[in-house]
């Protein structure tokens, strides 16, 4: 298990910056696929955004922030980022920090992640 706490929301205008951070307790830190999900606001399903895998930190994005939006991780400080350039109001959401360990997988899905935090509020106007 690993916990998970989300940082570095706030509001922002169209076309601004905002960089998310999520902390990780635990040891095993660098053996764990991590993700961002977003949920936005009316009721919504939870989305994918990125990801970074454990073995290789290869990422994955949806299209709608592929150029946009840029996944990190630091093993050293148990800390991925999320790195969000360009931001649209419809990029206004909850967004959450996610992990598997030792996932290969391409596919992240909210079903396949064992491991959440508890959110960060990003909010986008126009």
């Amino acid at each position: 298990q690993v916990q998970l706490v989300e940082s570095g929301g706030g509001l922002v205008q169209a076309g601004g910056s905002l960089r998310l951070s999520c902390a990780a307790s635990g040891r095993t830190f660098s053996t764990y696929s991590l993700a961002w999900f977003r949920q936005a606001p009316g009721g919504k399903e939870r989305e994918f955004v990125a990801a970074i895998s454990w073995s290789r930190s290869t990422t994955y994005y949806t299209p709608s922030v592929k150029g946009r939006f840029t996944i990190s991780r630091d093993n050293a400080k148990n800390t991925v980022y999320l790195q969000m350039d360009s931001l649209k109001p419809e990029d206004t959401a909850i967004y959450y920090c996610a992990a598997r360990g030792a996932y290969d997988g391409t596919v992240y899905t909210p079903d396949n992640m064992p491991n959440w935090g508890k959110g960060t509020l990003v909010t986008v106007s126009s």
